[in-house]
């Protein structure tokens, strides 16, 4: 990022023109790394493959061994709240993101921690509506209020751990998952959205803000490149996603050279700026630069 990138970005922030999309990485240090709770599961149900970093891989094993996929994820709930650790970091994502008037957030993670930073939003509480994907069966899906500064939305994409069957969480989950972000029909011929249109409207027509992600997970990028492609290019804004180099090669002398190129060019044509560093290190600096900046 750029110091054009930076002043954009704050001034969509103060303005609430841009929607944040929280992954894993939102949580590090409040909640079990994704590798963690693969390898918890996998030493519970005795999985007996090399692979047991792999989430996906792991829980549908413990599906399979349970013979109960939502018992499983009423499980794995349980044990993310047991871990659950309260958030006491002035440079917690979830915190610094209520301050700003979003109306929109959106997440591929469990946890409650949006809801609890916006009802303690030190300039005043604000009363979100909570509302989950309903990704097994678009038919399912409730309506979906047109979110205000005071009353905030926040959509999980992936489920929430208060309601365990909706969870994405098994390989086979992941499938009907990708398989079901598309437009339906009904019996009736009716148009169907996987994903409510306020919710849409806000991952298309407003710059996102990527925090806590891989973008090199495939099933991450079949969604953004989608939902890309329906937005006329005259329409499309400019993003920003704040992650981690991927696990570099030390046999090269040059690798963290070659992976920023490589990040910052494939990226440049969906219109992506690339902030490489922790998620501790992007809000220390964007608070900085915030305060530094004339209102």
């Amino acid at each position: 990022m750029n110091d054009a990138d930076w002043d954009r970005l704050i001034k969509q922030l103060r303005r609430g023109d841009c929607t944040p999309l929280l992954g894993a990485g939102a949580c590090y240090g409040r909640l079990p790394t994704g590798r963690e709770l693969s390898e918890h599961f996998a030493e519970r149900y005795h999985y007996p493959f090399a692979d047991n970093a792999n989430l996906a891989h792991v829980m549908q094993y413990a599906a399979l061994v349970q013979n109960d996929p939502t018992d499983l994820k009423v499980e794995v709930c349980n044990y993310l709240k047991e871990c659950a650790k309260a958030a006491f970091d002035p440079l917690d994502p979830h915190t610094v993101l209520s301050e700003f008037p979003i109306t929109t957030f959106i997440t591929t993670n469990y946890d409650n921690f949006m809801f609890q930073a916006l009802q303690r939003c030190r300039s005043g509480p604000r009363t979100p509506n909570v509302c989950t994907s309903t990704w097994w069966d678009p038919s399912e899906s409730d309506p979906v209020l047109d979110p205000d500064q005071d009353h905030p939305l926040i959509y999980h994409l992936h489920g929430k751990w208060d309601d365990p069957a909706s969870l994405v969480l098994t390989e086979d989950d992941y499938v009907t998952y990708l398989l079901n972000l598309r437009d339906v029909g009904d019996q009736n011929g009716r148009r169907l959205l996987p994903i409510p249109y306020p919710v849409l409207e806000a991952m298309t027509s407003s710059p996102l803000l990527f925090v806590g992600y891989s973008l090199q997970d495939w099933n991450f990028r079949v969604l953004f490149r989608g939902l890309i492609r329906s937005i006329a290019s005259t329409r499309r804004r400019r993003h920003v996603s704040v992650q981690l180099l991927p696990r570099l090669d030390s046999a090269l002398d040059n690798a963290e050279h070659l992976a920023r190129d490589y990040l910052k060019n494939y990226y440049e044509d969906l219109k992506i700026s690339i902030y490489v560093g922790t998620t501790a290190e992007f809000f220390g600096e964007l608070l900085d630069r915030n305060a530094r900046t004339p209102q």
